[in-house]
């Protein structure tokens, strides 16, 4: 993945960048009838929210919080400051979780887990032993650690999140919302690739102690592959759950995000439903191959008289089921265009839409290629024809 294309996915998987992908027409298409508190289908491919019901409303996340935990512990191994072989001592505030009640990894003072082994307590057991061991382990202490999590939300434009604990206990003032949780899914899913495949662990023995992954729908949908469950007596059961699906178009991920279901199986079943109808009224359609330009632009001052113009990356949208066909493209640029451009410099926006005019998505309109300045004598003549013009 290029730096462009990288830019890219993280602008688009913000706060902002859901919304403003959000189909006018979703709401056209009504789902099945959810029992959660609050929910949200996210298209991670076209980054399209299909379907959403108080997905803004604060609630508490329990250990849906160990996602972010997680993914700012996928930083440190990103940025060389742990490394997945590498021991970690359990500390007493970690081994002192045993008598809170909650899921645990079984990991005591004598133990040095490696930080593989901590990544599958945590994620596939839940762990929040494991999670304490980690956060110590990138940030020296717990509350540094939460301090870096709510680093990483604001700057993700996370409005309705705030972290007290790295586990996902109940504490005054620790909250997210379903649509602030699927971002931080779907960021663990783009940006660290190569720890996602722990999420789909079904089982996990440390310590000659085996425990299942609560996910219940690892074992019933093929297609899905991860992510995590959640459960405390305010949060009630909740559960991200994310599947992967061949399509005409290329694969095609979904995530679907429920809060505050009544039982263990009424979240898997919700879920499930969820990305049920994601698959069934919706398709994929894949309008632009990465690098392939949509437009061409005059370029002023330049040492090239045009410039090729696209989307950062390949892109695909979502569209009700049978529309595909029905979809229109317009490009908007700001002309004229003055050298020097760089490569993948935003230059307008390219609008999808139905035939009738419905919005369906904009992205950004950017540089395919550089355009370095040109000599004396070009930005001249140029100069003197822009003005005439």
């Amino acid at each position: 993945m290029n730096s462009v294309t990288a830019r890219f996915l993280a602008a688009c998987l913000s706060l902002a960048a859901l919304a403003a992908h959000t189909p006018a027409r979703a709401q056209a298409l009504q789902p099945p009838e959810i029992a959660a508190r609050q929910y949200l289908l996210l298209d991670v491919s076209s980054k399209q929210v299909l379907a959403e019901r108080e997905a803004d409303a604060q609630a508490e996340p329990a250990s849906l919080t160990k996602l972010m935990t997680a993914y700012i512990v996928f930083n440190a191994i990103r940025d060389k400051k742990l490394n997945l072989e590498q021991t970690l001592p359990v500390s007493a505030r970690a081994w002192a979780e045993r008598k809170g009640g909650g899921s645990l990894m079984f990991i005591d003072t004598t133990m040095t887990p490696k930080v593989s082994e901590l990544l599958r307590g945590m994620i596939v057991q839940s762990g929040n032993d494991a999670a304490i061991v980690l956060a110590e382990g990138v940030a020296g202490s717990v509350e540094n650690f939460v301090a870096m999590m709510n680093r990483q939300a604001q700057a993700w434009g996370l409005k309705n999140t705030q972290f007290k604990n790295v586990a996902g206990l109940t504490e005054a003032g620790h909250y997210a919302s379903a649509r602030d949780v699927a971002i931080i899914a779907a960021h663990i899913i783009t940006d660290h690739p190569e720890h996602y495949p722990i999420y789909s662990i079904r089982q996990y023995t440390y310590n000659n102690i085996k425990q299942d992954n609560r996910n219940m729908l690892l074992g019933r949908d093929p297609t899905v592959d991860g992510m995590k469950t959640g459960y405390t007596d305010a949060a009630g059961y909740c559960l991200v759950a994310s599947a992967v699906r061949d399509t005409p178009a290329g694969k095609r991920r979904l995530l679907s995000v429920v809060l505050g279901t009544a039982s263990k199986e009424a979240r898997a079943s919700e879920a499930q439903k969820l990305l049920n109808w994601g698959w069934q009224a919706w398709d994929g359609v894949r309008l632009f191959e990465a690098g392939k330009a949509v437009a061409t632009a005059r370029v002023w001052k330049g040492d090239k008289a045009e410039v090729r113009l696209g989307a950062a990356g390949a892109l695909m949208v979502s569209v009700p089921k049978g529309e595909g066909d029905k979809l229109k493209t317009t490009v908007e640029r700001t002309d004229p265009l003055l050298a020097p451009l760089t490569l993948g410099q935003r230059v307008g926006s390219i609008k999808i839409t139905t035939t009738a005019g419905t919005p369906v998505a904009t992205v950004p309109l950017v540089t395919l290629d550089a355009v370095p300045l040109a000599g004396i004598l070009g930005r001249g003549w140029d100069a003197i024809r822009l003005w005439i013009k």
